[in-house]
């Protein structure tokens, strides 16, 4: 999948920060999380892409009261391993992907607003 990065409105950060959030992902993907996500929009093609993601999603982010729950996905971004989250929340944006990662993957990987990115998703 392709997007482009973008500034969101830091949701991710506290998400991501959530004791059980944390937990999960480690167990999951292993790896701890860096407080925050790298936020990607995607085209046309790439929404589509997302779309068969959501319906191949294998791995979850168990609910917590008062927080949503989310699909998580192994990935790749330019080496680095990290994961993919969906928020399963209504009115999520379908042209918007969260990617997780132990490092910040905007410093580790000198990325700025509006670069494009891949992410390479493992099933």
């Amino acid at each position: 999948m392709e997007g482009r990065v973008f500034t969101g409105k830091g949701e991710g950060q506290s998400y991501v920060e959530l004791s059980w959030v944390k937990q999960q992902i480690k167990e999951k993907l292993g790896f701890d999380p860096y407080p925050g996500t790298l936020n990607l929009r995607l085209d046309a093609e790439n929404m589509k892409r997302r779309v068969f993601l959501e319906k191949a999603a294998t791995l979850r982010l168990c609910h917590s009261e008062g927080h949503c729950t989310g699909l998580l996905f192994q990935a790749s971004v330019g080496g680095v391993p990290c994961g993919v989250v969906i928020p399963q929340v209504e009115n999520y944006p379908d042209d918007e992907l969260e990617i997780v990662a132990e490092a910040n993957l905007r410093q580790k990987l000198s990325l700025h607003g509006g670069d494009n990115v891949t992410v390479t998703v493992f099933f």
